[in-house]
């Protein structure tokens, strides 16, 4: 067993869209429209096209906006993502205009950071544990 996909809620699949490729520079998998407004959209990290898919999910529930909200309101991250260099990336997000809640900490043998990722989430980057 493995796991195939995840998700995060987003206000705007579009602005979702741009920020997690432009900005994070995740790649595009799927884009498929489902109903009227909404889309099948995943994007993969370029270094695993057939690994994880991270779903951009349409924030539709109330107990998704719920949740969401809450964890944000507590400063908790939705998602985590792997980095090699969590110092680096902070720099290189920082230059792109992306908006830290909390500043690389070193904690043990990991080192973390916090953003906002413009469409309602808190996003943890961290460094493995080697």
């Amino acid at each position: 067993m493995k796991i195939h996909l995840t998700q995060v809620f987003v206000d705007d699949q579009a602005k979702a869209l741009h920020f997690y490729t432009e900005v994070l520079g995740f790649v595009t998998k799927h884009d498929v429209p489902v109903g009227e407004k909404d889309r099948w959209l995943t994007v993969v990290s370029p270094e695993a096209p057939d690994g994880t898919e991270l779903l951009l999910e349409p924030l539709g529930h109330p107990a998704a906006r719920t949740y969401r909200d809450a964890l944000v309101a507590d400063g908790i991250p939705l998602a985590q993502f792997a980095v090699d260099d969590v110092r680096a990336e902070y720099e290189r997000l920082r230059g792109l205009g992306v908006r830290f809640t909390q500043e690389p900490l070193e904690m043990g043998p990991v080192t973390t950071a916090v953003f906002d990722d413009t469409c309602g989430n808190l996003i943890q980057i961290a460094t493995q544990p080697r």
